[in-house]
């Protein structure tokens, strides 16, 4: 763990200013409003070691693929979230002496994300060379009641002597992908204008061809508009004056950003200049309020109260706050990243932990229509998904969705992830399933869901082979959840997932022939379907599958072979070599037994019902001391597991780490970027595992257990159009119901 922010139950509070943080803080204090987002970077220049990033949702670039030996079915790129036009930026000169916090020394700098509130401030005072000492406050928000509009509030007061501000307000979009495969720039350069402190740039991706228009207009108190600068991709307004100790400098600076993606190309620009001149127009003030207001109503549902243990609460509330700046449901066309607007690694596209644990989030604190969008996203992908697996052999309308996209195309380029990773497919299937279970709306899945279904069981009933010395039906070369284990043959989790998958697929159309006849004939018209072919094919496969077992016990063996490892707990493993990723060479951790996250535990999780508690323990207690919980998606699995089992201990542990994985930095990448997906997670930790909650056919029921360092925890759930609130303290559980409002 890497520990230096203060605990607070709504704040993160960074108190010193530490370059060797600073990259983290960047990822930790970042800001998104659901349409783009941005790292907490210094508005006036730094020239230390840092990650500029500015992030608009659903812009990206088909980086051309980079690997040492090209593979048959490698994809030709891999998805890019673009590091856009950057906008806060204000440079500072006082008396001609530039502020560059790598060079110049502060004191008392405080760092500040109002969770509540959804703003960052910061404030320090500068030691210029000259002689001058100047407060410096900073804050700035991005409007979650207008999508389009971020707001900077920039002010300096000389201290101790009369001094000539400047300010350099910039729009930079001379900008480049950190992690860039060719080092190439993504962006082509359109536009650009600056007149008497309003300004715009405009560029347009590669290939993709999106159009980016970010304006900015300013309002000021103690210093006036003294010129413009223009090069290419770049603006700068210069605003200048001179103060005496004591007053105060105040810089308004009002953004607007629209990319074709909502309007044609042609009025990028203008529009921009327009949301940017409609927020000088309302104020700073009224802004901010309206932002507030609406971040208000976000908590309104989905906070979580845990009293008692700041530390809980503080990681539990930096999970939601995130998990609702990236994502709103909004628009089909965009997802999760799984960094969200923090960063760059993974490329910020979609990956299977949407459906796996960002669905059960977004339909229990919102409406349904928003999980709904996400299970729409995947259908206009279908054939998309149905051509990835053709690239790979498969035939017949089998779909394999990818494990990396941006549009439904495959563009993940390691070979035992693109692949074998194919449990995937899996969580696709089983988010369509939990979401008609919560939410009880079949319509979904009988209208759209039914042919993502089809195709996936396609795909599985592909994807095994019969094998005449088992005489079974067993999965070969595949890779799990659990990373640390490639190419292996018959993993369990997978193996389950693919037969759950056809009973599950089978299911729902018998459902459809029953219910619709005429329309179930027309289903099986349009994708070939010989129902009584397919379904004799789908039951011999869902009888005689092997699932890897170890003799005489209940233990579901992660895959063929394990039980050859050297079996150790990860407890005996030298604390200077954790984390193995960063430690060992990947042959050395492949031939380990040391588990990167949840593989077998996946399963049980998912599929709970399938198994009594005796089994449940048997393999929570031999595979989680094995787990190293290098995955961000693993600790909240084993918390809600360790909950159920009734180990406290152990739930409370796994909750902390995940609810403060990045506060803490538990795996060293704070750097990189957030891990936004599994922030969903700690919310299920809660949600599922201390309160219990599960689905028992209409109806939600709730095992709650209250950890012994907390007083009381609280949270809310969206339940088929009804609010139910539950209270769990030292008295005991308190629920109570109210009628959701739209």
């Amino acid at each position: 763990m890497i520990r230096y922010l203060k605990t607070d139950p709504w704040k993160i509070i960074e108190e010193g200013f530490n370059p060797q943080h600073h990259q983290s803080s960047e990822s930790i204090f970042s800001l998104g409003n659901g349409k783009f987002g941005q790292r907490a970077n210094h508005e006036e220049k730094y020239s230390g070691k840092h990650l500029q990033g500015s992030y608009v949702a659903g812009v990206y670039y088909p980086d051309k693929t980079r690997v040492g030996w090209w593979k048959n079915g490698y994809p030709e790129y891999f998805a890019k979230v673009l590091n856009a036009t950057a906008w806060s930026i204000i440079q500072v000169q006082v008396n001609g002496e530039e502020l560059d916090l790598a060079v110049t020394p502060v004191k008392d700098f405080v760092r500040e994300l109002d969770m509540q509130c959804g703003v960052l401030t910061r404030s320090f005072t500068a030691c210029f060379a000259n002689g001058v000492e100047c407060k410096v406050t900073a804050q700035r928000f991005l409007s979650m009641h207008n999508e389009n509009i971020a707001a900077i509030r920039y002010s300096i007061t000389p201290l101790n002597a009369s001094a000539t501000i400047t300010f350099h307000s910039k729009l930079d979009g001379v900008v480049k992908n950190h992690d860039a495969n060719y080092d190439e720039f993504f962006w082509e350069y359109i536009h650009q204008e600056s007149n008497q402190g309003v300004g715009s740039v405009v560029t347009r991706t590669k290939k993709t061809a999106f159009e980016l228009a970010v304006a900015m207009c300013h309002d000021t108190q103690g210093v006036d508009w003294k010129s413009d600068d223009v090069a290419q991709a770049q603006v700068a307004c210069t605003f200048e004056g001179t103060l005496a100790a004591g007053e105060e400098a105040v810089l308004f600076k009002y953004v607007g950003i629209e990319n074709s993606l909502y309007q044609s190309k042609d009025k990028v620009n203008a529009v921009a200049h327009d949301h940017a001149a409609a927020a000088r127009h309302q104020g700073y003030t009224a802004l901010l309020q309206e932002h507030t207001a609406a971040w208000s109503r976000v908590w309104e549902m989905a906070d979580i109260v845990i009293k008692g243990d700041d530390e809980a609460q503080q990681g539990i509330r930096f999970n939601i706050f995130h998990l609702n700046q990236t994502y709103t449901g909004k628009d089909a066309r965009l997802n999760i990243g799984p960094k969200g607007f923090t960063g760059e690694k993974y490329g910020g596209s979609t990956y299977w932990d949407t459906e796996a644990y960002c669905i059960p989030f977004y339909m229990a604190t919102k409406n349904q229509e928003v999980a709904r969008q996400l299970l729409n996203y995947r259908h206009v992908q279908l054939e998309r998904a149905i051509e990835n697996a053709a690239k790979l052999g498969f035939k017949h309308g089998a779909a394999l969705y990818p494990m990396v996209t941006m549009n439904g195309e495959e563009c993940h380029n390691e070979w035992e992830i693109t692949f074998e990773e194919i449990h995937r497919n899996g969580a696709i299937a089983y988010a369509i399933y939990n979401y008609t279970r919560y939410t009880g709306d079949a319509s979904y899945v009988m209208e759209k869901g039914w042919e993502v279904l089809l195709g996936i069981a396609r795909f599985w009933a592909q994807r095994v082979h019969w094998s005449a010395n088992k005489g079974m039906y067993v999965m070969h070369g595949v890779t799990g959840p659990n990373e640390y284990e490639n190419n292996v043959n018959n993993n369990w989790y997978t193996s389950y997932i693919a037969v759950w998958c056809l009973k599950y697929t089978a299911s729902i159309l018998d459902q459809m022939k029953v219910q619709d006849e005429a329309a179930f004939a027309d289903g099986c018209h349009k994708w070939q379907l010989d129902w009584p072919q397919e379904s004799a094919q789908w039951q011999d496969i869902i009888q005689k599958m092997y699932l890897p077992q170890q003799e005489g016990t209940s233990i579901f063996l992660q895959q063929d072979g394990f039980l050859d490892k050297v079996l150790m707990p990860a407890s005996e493993l030298d604390s200077a070599e954790r984390p193995i990723n960063q430690h060992w060479s990947w042959d050395r951790i492949l031939r380990s037994c040391f588990i990167k996250q949840a593989d077998v535990l996946q399963g049980i999780y998912f599929f709970e019902e399938d198994f009594d508690l005796a089994t449940i323990k048997a393999n929570f207690d031999f595979y989680e001391p094995m787990t190293v919980h290098e995955s961000s998606l693993s600790p909240c699995v084993h918390s809600i597991l360790a909950a159920q089992l009734g180990y406290e201990e152990k739930a409370v542990e796994m909750y902390m780490r995940t609810s403060r994985l990045d506060l803490d930095d538990y795996n060293h990448e704070a750097h990189e970027g957030l891990h936004i997906t599994s922030m969903a997670g700690t919310w299920m930790a809660v949600v599922q595992g201390f309160g219990g909650m599960r689905v028992k056919g209409d109806t939600l029921t709730f095992r709650p257990m209250l950890p012994q360092q907390w007083e009381s925890y609280q949270f809310r759930v969206n339940h088929r159009g009804v609010i139910k609130e539950v209270t769990v303290n030292r008295e005991g559980v308190v629920f109570s119901d109210r009628v959701a409002v739209e």
